[in-house]
């Protein structure tokens, strides 16, 4: 397509990297910085410590019961739950999703599976809407 940018796949980000290895269970909200991957299953919120760069990737056969506050996001397994992403979400092939997403960029694949809605969001958006508000309280008084 003319004008079209190729996507490149997520990587991981600068820092470490946190393993919820295929038969791990994790009961209990998770809050990280750098890579989490996980391969086995949680249950619980998962979210990114703010200001930090964080990476999230729910592998093919990982499952998350919880809600996911992250940055950037690449889910290929299972989710139970909304999902907000800051900056970019890419969902593959094999990612089936039972909630609402939050998305500031979002790629998805052929094949994966969206049960819930779709909501764009951006730092930009947010400042538009705290303007608005603002201008009204402004015109109010």
């Amino acid at each position: 397509m003319m004008g079209r940018k190729e996507s490149r796949p997520l990587t991981s980000v600068q820092g470490s990297t946190t393993l919820i290895a295929r038969d791990a269970v994790v009961t209990g909200d998770i809050s990280f910085s750098g890579n989490l991957d996980v391969e086995g299953r949680v249950v619980g919120s998962i979210t990114a410590t703010e200001g930090k760069e964080s990476m999230l990737r729910v592998m093919e056969g990982g499952h998350v019961e919880g809600s996911i506050n992250v940055p950037s996001a690449m889910v290929n397994g299972s989710v139970t739950g909304d999902i907000h992403s800051a900056e970019r979400l890419e969902l593959a092939e094999k990612a089936e999703v039972d909630g609402d997403v939050y998305y500031n960029l979002i790629e998805m694949a052929v094949g994966c599976k969206l049960n819930g809605g779709l909501r764009h969001v951006s730092a930009r958006v947010e400042d538009l809407a705290t303007q608005r508000e603002k201008r009204l309280a402004e015109e109010g008084q």
